[in-house]
């Protein structure tokens, strides 16, 4: 089990219901693969370390289940999957086909205000990606991406691509460090600001389609660093 879930950031908000909390959690530390595929959570050893009953923590585990992100084995284990390439293509297109019509949308119509929140991320991006701090990095690569979400209106297809995108997240979480993956990146989101900042809606998707075909086609290179981590 990895301790890094009692540090004080992941402490439980006693105010809200314990159950979310603890998938929330768990889940990030999925994603990020700070609990690796074949990992064993347990039960009772997950309840010690969030101060909970083992109630709360098996509906986690269940939501969890739901994700493709755990298997369950009843009165035996519950074990993180090996990251499912199936899923994973699934999610890009999914998110894919949502994103081409979103960046179609924009950049139909400018919006000064929405340039300058991507470009400001971007630059927040270039600073993580310099200083190799790749778990900041994914997060501010997301935020780019939701703030895109809110700009056209659907920010509850933001929340619907995230929870169908744990396999593909965490393909992107092994693919992030490897040299110059981070940068190539940020030359994607530069070029689809810049497609949208123009009003050029077939550059934007362009952009956006080079950029979401990135992790998969380096799934051989992924696949070799990391063979034990993945199935199909």
């Amino acid at each position: 089990m990895n301790n890094r879930l009692l540090q004080p950031r992941h402490q439980l908000d006693r105010s809200r219901h314990a159950a979310p909390q603890v998938f929330e959690r768990l889940r990030e530390a999925i994603i990020t693969m700070q609990l690796t595929p074949g990992t064993v959570l347990s039960r009772a050893e997950l309840a010690l370390q969030f101060g909970l009953s083992q109630t709360p923590i098996r509906d986690a585990l269940m939501k969890l289940g739901e994700e493709g992100l755990v298997d369950i084995f009843p009165q035996h284990a519950t074990v993180v999957r090996a990251v499912d390439i199936a899923m994973a293509r699934q999610a890009h297109f999914l998110r894919r086909s949502i994103e081409l019509e979103i960046v179609h949308v924009l950049a139909s119509t400018p919006n000064p205000a929405l340039i300058a929140r991507l470009e400001a991320s971007i630059e927040k991006q270039r600073v993580l990606a310099d200083s190799e701090d790749y778990s900041e990095f994914v997060e501010a690569d997301q935020d780019f991406h939701r703030h895109m979400y809110e700009a056209a209106e659907i920010p509850d297809l933001w929340a619907m691509v995230r929870r169908h995108s744990g396999h593909l997240d965490r393909l992107r979480a092994l693919h992030v460090p490897i040299p110059g993956k981070a940068h190539a990146v940020l030359r994607d989101h530069i070029a689809i600001v810049k497609a949208i900042a123009a009003g050029d809606p077939a550059a934007a998707q362009d952009a956006l389609r080079a950029h979401l075909s990135g992790t998969l086609s380096h799934l051989d290179d992924i696949r070799a660093r990391f063979p034990h981590y993945l199935k199909d």
